[in-house]
């Protein structure tokens, strides 16, 4: 016993010594500082530090990032979350626990002191972990504003010591929580590291200049209301055939009657029900698909890679083109169906996800929430109030009987495992992803909740997870199916595939193109 508590003495006076050597090196930082000449630096500092009180700085910055929708907007909603996460370890957890007295206020001249500075703990600077968190989880989600987020960010942690608020050694600590904890919010919201997904290239798509083979219907009803792609798509390809979609007419029958022996491609210019209803056409007649996005979120079309109509119209003048899979669900007649009969009631194509029971309600709520809060915490927010409206589904899959609250399937495997499905890194697997959340299991829902929370769902017994190329699901209750959002369908069994052959999708090769917007270099 003797002997422990030597060692236990040794090293509490090398922890003793190392305290006071960071002391030592605060205290000479601090007097390093006050050494300097006064200059008009020092109001900008004081300025600056007032200014990150209560992080009202990075909710400017993040009002700004916010602007323009996509890394901008995610980049300021990541930093967001970060603050609030920071905030409450550095100022409601570590502050309380670990007590520290703040630089003396005499020791440094008037004109670097700020009013009312504060009075809780100097250990750890929440302003540096507020100012760490913000920045490192801006560039996560987007790396191009780091030479302006990361020096501001780091000028707020040195004015802490500047003005005499606290130690060097509180800022570099929290400047190492804020860091921690922004970097760990990938594990509830992981950072997409491409904008597109894989797909091999196609060589045998034609080229398609000012449109000529082409025949692209555009739907008007899609997106925002007062807005028209038509005629901007006439302009970028006078030479294809433009169609409208009419209310009374579905756009696959408008399609069937325009194409010709001339045609070359199909085209589509709307959302992703309507994209996926000209893919079914193309998809028939073995003719490549044209994208352009024109709808409200344009999932499809951003995983495929093109983001805009000039990057479709450059696809088409170069004839480059990448495979893309195409899914399908059969519906049948359910229950009690004469396994050597098994009428097919229709067959729909789907291009990201089909779900039975309230997933669609779910991502209804997310989309509604996610402008305001972002995706994470609108589809954490949408997650838990389907749990609690929702109704048990029970269904056979692979030949077991389940109850769910809800079977989600997507045509590719989904990323990232084990978690909420985000985005497909490749569009070509000839995979389904299949997952769906128990509901047999005692106090499920909360269960869901907690693993969400903890970032453990796909270690919980309540979720389960399948790569699968086919899939046949039985309902003991004809129940409703929603594809790519949309409730489509009421059947008592369905069957989801993926296309045998993958559809070409008109997409240009980046690294053949030296800018946005400019002419081919061939």
């Amino acid at each position: 016993m003797s002997d422990w508590f030597r060692r236990v003495a040794v090293k509490s006076r090398r922890v003793d010594r190392g305290l006071v050597a960071v002391s030592d090196t605060d205290r000479a930082i601090t007097a390093a500082i006050s050494a300097r000449p006064q200059s008009p630096l020092d109001t900008a500092i004081c300025r600056l530090t007032r200014s990150a009180d209560h992080s009202a700085l990075w909710v400017v910055v993040a009002g700004v990032l916010a602007i323009r929708r996509g890394a901008g907007r995610k980049a300021a909603a990541r930093g967001l979350l970060a603050i609030a996460l920071s905030s409450a370890v550095a100022n409601g957890i570590l502050k309380p626990l670990l007590p520290r007295r703040r630089p003396a206020a005499a020791e440094l001249p008037a004109y670097r002191t700020i009013s009312d500075p504060p009075t809780s703990s100097s250990f750890p600077s929440g302003h540096a972990a507020s100012a760490a968190a913000f920045a490192t989880a801006v560039v996560l989600e987007n790396p191009k504003v780091a030479p302006a987020v990361i020096p501001l960010a780091a000028a707020v942690a040195y004015s802490r010591v500047h003005v005499g608020v606290h130690w060097a050694s509180d800022v570099l600590a929290g400047a190492a929580v804020g860091t921690g904890i922004a970097v760990a919010t990938q594990r509830w919201w992981p950072v997409r590291k491409e904008d597109e997904a894989r797909a091999r290239p196609m060589d045998t798509v034609p080229e398609l200049p000012r449109g000529e083979g082409l025949v692209i219907v555009c739907n008007p009803y899609s997106g925002p209301p007062d807005y028209d792609v038509s005629d901007e798509v006439a302009a970028a390809l006078p030479a294809a055939r433009v169609l409208r979609v009419q209310e009374d007419t579905r756009v696959d029958d408008q399609l069937e009657e325009a194409i010709g022996p001339d045609t070359k491609a199909i085209g589509v210019a709307g959302g992703d029900g309507t994209v996926a209803a000209a893919a079914a056409v193309a998809d028939s007649h073995r003719l490549p698909l044209v994208v352009v996005p024109a709808g409200t979120l344009n999932h499809f079309a951003r995983d495929v890679g093109v983001y805009d109509l000039q990057e479709a119209v450059d696809a088409t003048q170069a004839g480059e083109a990448v495979a893309v899979d195409l899914a399908l669900v059969e519906a049948h007649r359910g229950v009690g169906t004469d396994p050597e009969d098994p009428e097919v009631i229709r067959t729909r194509y789907f291009l990201n996800t089909a779900s039975i029971g309230s997933y669609p309600e779910l991502v209804r709520l997310r989309e509604k929430w996610q402008p305001r809060w972002g995706k994470w915490p609108a589809f954490a927010a949408a997650l838990v109030t389907v749990l609690h409206r929702s109704e048990k589904v029970r269904v056979k899959v692979e030949d077991e009987w389940h109850l769910v609250w809800f079977l989600f399937v997507g045509n590719g495997p989904y990323h990232p495992r084990g978690m909420v499905p985000a985005w497909r890194p490749t569009l070509d697997s000839g995979l389904l992803d299949v997952r769906w959340l128990r509901a047999d299991v005692r106090f499920s829902r909360l269960r869901v909740v907690l693993a969400l929370i903890l970032g453990a769902l796909g270690h919980s017994r309540v979720y389960t997870q399948r790569e699968v190329a086919e899939l046949d699901v039985e309902l003991a209750v004809p129940s409703m199916l929603a594809t790519d959002g949309e409730v489509v369908e009421e059947a008592g069994r369905y069957t989801f595939r993926v296309a045998k052959n993958p559809i070409p999708i008109y997409r240009r090769d980046e690294e053949r193109w030296t800018g946005r917007d400019r002419p081919f270099q061939g």
